[in-house]
């Protein structure tokens, strides 16, 4: 697991965490439901005595299976602390296909370097203020989210650079005594190499819905489902959930 930082003040460094992590009481872990989501819950649950779990919903096609997958793995995982909130204003703002029954899901061209239509603009900034404004209630430590920067579909703000902006609004704009460490702990891996970082966990990624246009059956044609059959196929063992 490489590539995750955490960024400290007096003086703020930043620490790699694959290399020094310390001891956390709490951490807030982002769920949406999927297999990167799942990963990373279970690598916080090692890495934290207590970890809570947020799950945001913005209006997307998929929003009731992903919120059965974030109630599941909540269970599992035996989280007590959970909150689900809703954010569709990014569903009237649009643009994207998750969000805009007018806008279709494209058919996945894992070769094609260009941000796909169900990109959903800025949306991982909303998501994290949502975060941290719970972290800092609860006084939590950390806040993981499963962003993935290669082998994804090329969303910008799942970049590492993205992450080490906002860790700088957060330290600005808590209250001084507030310390929390944005942790993104899969941002490096290929998603191959998070089927097996989950299988060595045993993480339950037949729970994980990750389809963007079913919530039955997964379509196996869209962008999120090509992905992650090809994970499971390099992982060479077969993804748990069924498709149409």
């Amino acid at each position: 697991m490489g590539g995750s930082t955490e960024v400290i003040d007096e003086p703020k460094v930043a620490i790699d965490l694959s290399v020094l992590l310390h001891p956390s009481s709490l951490a807030v872990c982002l769920v949406s439901g999927g297999m990167d989501s799942c990963v990373t819950a279970a690598i916080a649950r090692e890495e934290n005595a207590d970890i809570a779990f947020l799950h945001v919903s913005y209006g997307q096609r998929t929003e009731a299976r992903e919120r059965r997958a974030f109630e599941e793995l909540a269970d599992y995982f035996a989280v007590p602390k959970r909150l689900a909130v809703s954010i569709e204003s990014l569903k009237a703002i649009g643009g994207s296909s998750l969000t805009d029954e007018s806008i279709p899901v494209t058919k996945a061209n894992l070769a094609s370097r260009a941000i796909p239509t169900s990109y959903v603009p800025f949306r991982n900034a909303h998501m994290l203020a949502i975060a941290t404004s719970w972290a800092e209630t609860i006084a939590a430590e950390r806040i993981y989210i499963g962003a993935v920067a290669e082998d994804s579909s090329g969303y910008p703000d799942c970049r590492p650079e993205f992450y080490a902006a906002f860790q700088k609004a957060i330290d600005a704009g808590t209250k001084p005594e507030t310390r929390i460490a944005i942790v993104t702990p899969v941002i490096h891996l290929s998603k191959s190499e998070i089927v097996r970082r989950g299988l060595e966990l045993g993480a339950p990624l037949e729970l994980t819905w990750s389809c963007y246009a079913a919530e039955e059956l997964a379509c196996g044609r869209c962008d999120s489902c090509a992905l992650r059959l090809r994970a499971f196929a390099e992982a060479g063992t077969r993804d748990p959930i069924s498709y149409a």
